[in-house]
């Protein structure tokens, strides 16, 4: 077991075989959120052969945006190395932001990670665009740097 810094969010690590448990107690706020990400991209980083990551979230006191943020983090992290995440012991408060928030299912559902994100659009019926550039995109408000055409007088 490593127990990891302490802070007013306090993880825990236990490593067993395929598996690595990070329980965490405290709040799970703006202030703290990021020790979770580090932790996370830690073991997916150092543990060979891992097959699953389990968030015990069963001591967690309060949960705000930043902590749910994080999650979504962990989750595509997971997911991009093959790795199912596994969110336990939610308490209530973690449970109805998920619900409020659309993210419950996502977060919580069965599908193990590993696929990549074409793969993943592709099983879940999504067609990707033929070019992946970013597209530009301009406010509909007024722009000062263009005039308005003048108007066609072979329409009247």
């Amino acid at each position: 077991m490593t127990h990891l810094p302490s802070s007013p969010l306090d993880l825990t690590r236990v490593d067993t075989n395929d598996r690595v448990r990070i329980a965490l107690r405290g709040d799970f706020d703006y202030q703290y959120a990021g020790a979770l990400l580090d932790a996370a991209t830690r073991v997916l980083a150092e543990v060979t052969g891992l097959r699953e990551l389990h968030l015990d979230c069963a001591g967690l006191v309060a949960v705000d945006s930043s902590g749910l943020s994080t999650l979504l983090m962990v989750r595509r992290l997971t997911d991009g190395a093959g790795v199912r995440l596994r969110i336990d012991g939610r308490p209530a408060q973690l449970d109805r932001m998920l619900k409020v928030t659309g993210t419950l299912d996502y977060l919580t559902g069965a599908r193990a990670g590993g696929r990549s994100g074409s793969a993943a659009a592709a099983a879940a019926g999504i067609r990707p665009s033929a070019s992946e550039e970013p597209m530009s995109v301009r406010s509909s408000g007024p722009d000062a740097g263009v005039r308005p055409a003048p108007p066609d007088d072979s329409l009247a």
